[in-house]
């Protein structure tokens, strides 16, 4: 049986996370191996957040006017009873119009809309999606919203870092960076560029670039992680449980009384 073929229909699927490694699937199994291998079989699905909607509706909007139309008309959770938008969302029509009116943004979100691209790395596939890609342009975009651009942001590991470090988008780059040019067959990698756009009245905005050097550390690191990851995902380790998140909270049982210093360790 060779490797199913993705399309816009399916890549979200069960059947292609059971055999593609994704950015947002390789942060998972750190964040908790046994909520992801559970999500992949089916077994759980993780809630919706408002974080989530207040993305998806700017990634509505990036793909034109008639796909913006659809998402609102199919997804209720976005009005009032009135029929209007929650104050979160007039927020997003805000950082959106921030968009629209600077003409470095609009540049950089030219091309191509939500391009999948696959490829092989480390042993395993690997699947993702361009938010932009513009090849004759020599690059391609990811458009993210955050809280702030400029705040600090603790990492566990990094300290006190920016955002995009923090969570994980230089390794996500890198990653698509590298699907392109397996799947072009180009020798470089295209410039990967983020359009970051923060949840703030006003909205402060960003057009920011990665240098190679920093994305072939985080593609080193990746790999570190990938033996336990692609032994966990088959069936060759049991996974662990991180003990804290939505999934280990909802199947917790327990098996011993626990000192209070626990609590915090």
């Amino acid at each position: 049986m060779g490797i199913p073929v993705i399309n816009q229909d399916n890549y979200y699927s069960n059947e292609i996370d059971k055999v593609y490694m994704s950015n947002s699937q390789y942060k998972s199994f750190l964040e908790c191996e046994a909520a992801t291998i559970a999500k992949i079989n089916g077994e759980w699905q993780p809630p919706s957040s408002e974080a989530l909607l207040f993305g998806q509706y700017v990634h509505a909007w990036l793909e034109g006017e008639q796909v913006f139309d659809e998402f609102k008309m199919n997804t209720p959770a976005l009005f009032t009873q009135k029929g209007q938008l929650y104050k979160q969302y007039q927020l997003a029509d805000l950082m959106i119009e921030s968009i629209q009116n600077d003409d470095l943004c609009m540049f950089v979100l030219q091309g191509d809309k939500e391009v999948i691209i696959t490829g092989k790395l480390f042993g395993v596939p690997w699947k993702g999606k361009l938010d932009v890609y513009n090849p004759a342009g020599g690059r391609f975009a990811d458009l993210k919203t955050t809280r702030s651009l400029r705040e600090k942001v603790w990492d566990q590991e990094l300290g006190y870092c920016s955002f995009v470090e923090a969570y994980g988008y230089i390794g996500q780059m890198a990653i698509y960076a590298e699907l392109e040019r397996q799947m072009s067959k180009r020798n470089e990698w295209l410039e990967p560029l983020i359009v970051a756009i923060s949840k703030e009245d006003p909205p402060d905005k960003a057009v920011i670039n990665i240098d190679n050097s920093r994305m072939e550390v985080e593609l080193e690191d990746i790999e570190k992680h990938m033996e336990r990851i692609i032994q966990v995902k088959h069936g060759g380790e049991p996974p662990n449980r991180c003990g804290k998140c939505k999934y280990c909270r909802s199947t917790n049982q327990l098996n011993r009384i626990i000192h209070f210093s626990e609590l915090i360790s």
